[in-house]
């Protein structure tokens, strides 16, 4: 099915003059379809002489808007780690596959994967997320002060938003309430 007035007229808006529609023809593209097949506006730009700009425009009109591309490293291989790798939170050394959690790494001597209790429920556990409840764990230094929240009322997503956004001075107020009910 050739191209209809209608769209030839849509063409001319982006930018296609009439010598460029009658090439369009020569190089085989008849239809709106034909567009999917050439894929991309570099192609088009290439098969035709448009120019970048016309080529994207048309490309978008005829086929959508490009998706987001990804892009891969341009050397080296690509390296994809298993489900049970583990690498240090502090210095990203990959730890030997003998890691268990609370191990020091090798490299930086540090704990590379911290156990932390959990506000809400009271497990402990590496990572971010304590795997008993799903709740966002806090540092260790204000897990008192996510307990008095939580004992506020406060829900368990908002704690560490709430300790993250809480300057010193406000939370000098909650230790004060901390030591009071003790």
């Amino acid at each position: 099915m050739p191209l209809s007035d209608l769209e030839k007229n849509i063409l001319r808006t982006k930018g296609v003059t009439d010598a460029a529609l009658g090439a369009f023809g020569e190089k085989g593209i008849g239809s709106k379809a034909d567009f999917a097949t050439i894929g991309d506006a570099a192609t088009l730009s290439a098969l035709t002489g448009l120019s970048s700009e016309v080529a994207s425009a048309v490309m978008t009109w005829a086929v959508g808007a490009p998706a987001a591309s990804v892009v891969a490293p341009t050397s080296g291989p690509i390296v994809v780690d298993g489900g049970d790798v583990v690498y240090c939170v502090h210095c990203k050394a990959r730890q030997p596959k003998d890691y268990s959690s609370g191990d020091l790494c090798p490299s930086c001597g540090k704990q590379a994967e911290p156990i932390l209790a959990c506000f809400w429920c009271g497990s402990s556990g590496p990572g971010k997320f304590c795997r008993g409840c799903g709740g966002e764990f806090v540092p260790t230094g204000e897990l008192d002060l996510a307990v008095l929240l939580k004992r506020d009322g406060l829900p368990k997503d908002e704690i560490p938003k709430k300790l993250r956004a809480m300057s010193a001075a406000e939370k000098d107020v909650l230790w004060g309430r901390v030591r009071k009910s003790r």
